[in-house]
């Protein structure tokens, strides 16, 4: 099994800890500043983000959805109120993140429709062809095993049942490119160790994204996988890139 740049990534640098350990630590220091700091961050724009990552399921119109990395329940939530499926499942290796999330969930009297649960992304606790869509936003990058994660999802996805990842990606417009490693190096890191004491994850999130296969490589890495009618489409002006594949 492949192994890219971004696995080895991770939030602390001299840790014992391996990079799922890592990820799910540095998640329950931030997860009280974490919607907080999306929204600071990114002016707002992430919403807009997550809304058109879901409208590409809009076809499907899936009943069963597994939302990986799912955090405090943004993705879930949406897709509940844009999709009505029957049935969403969260799953995270955040126990704090997640806590976060089951209070938005009851405080919308959605918790009939939307269960979030403890999971790894890695070994997802559910029977093949399990679920009608898999969304993932803004979490693949943290899986310690890209290949493995991607193979799990589609396992659990029904056949002709639809991934859509959204991720952050690197722009490549002379100007825009270098305003946006000037905002993710130095900017976003030093609010963040502002606003929540937690300059590292964020100099971790900025690592990531560099060390991420994106675009076409990405694409062909979901092919590899084994997903079918794979596409990549950028988003202002390639912050930001939405991901879909079939099973």
């Amino acid at each position: 099994m492949a192994v890219y740049k971004h696995d080895k990534v991770v939030p602390y640098q001299n840790s014992g800890l391996t990079k799922k350990q890592q990820v799910a630590d540095m998640f329950n220091r931030i997860a009280f500043r974490y919607d907080f700091m999306n929204r600071f961050l990114s002016a707002g724009i992430d919403r807009g983000w997550r809304k058109k990552a879901l409208l590409r399921l809009a076809k499907e119109n899936p009943k069963t959805i597994l939302d990986v990395a799912t955090g405090t329940g943004d993705v879930a939530i949406m897709a509940c109120e844009l999709l009505k499926p029957d049935k969403i499942t969260g799953i995270d290796i955040s126990e704090k993140m997640l806590e976060l999330g089951k209070e938005k969930v009851l405080k919308l009297g959605l918790e009939d429709r939307i269960e979030l649960q403890t999971g790894d992304s890695e070994a997802i606790n559910f029977p093949d062809n399990t679920f009608d869509a898999v969304t993932v936003a803004f979490g693949v990058r943290n899986f310690e095993n890209l290949e493995q994660g991607l193979k799990e999802i589609k396992r659990v996805l029904k056949p002709s049942g639809k991934l859509v990842i959204l991720e952050f990606s690197k722009p490549k417009l002379a100007g825009i490119a270098q305003l946006y490693y000037l905002y993710m190096e130095i900017v976003a890191p030093q609010v963040a160790s502002m606003v929540s004491k937690n300059k590292k994850a964020y100099q971790y999130l900025n690592k990531s994204v560099l060390g991420f296969p994106e675009g076409k490589v990405f694409v062909e890495i979901l092919n590899n996988v084994g997903f079918r009618n794979t596409s990549c489409k950028k988003l202002s002006l390639g912050i930001c890139s939405i991901y879909c594949g079939v099973k």
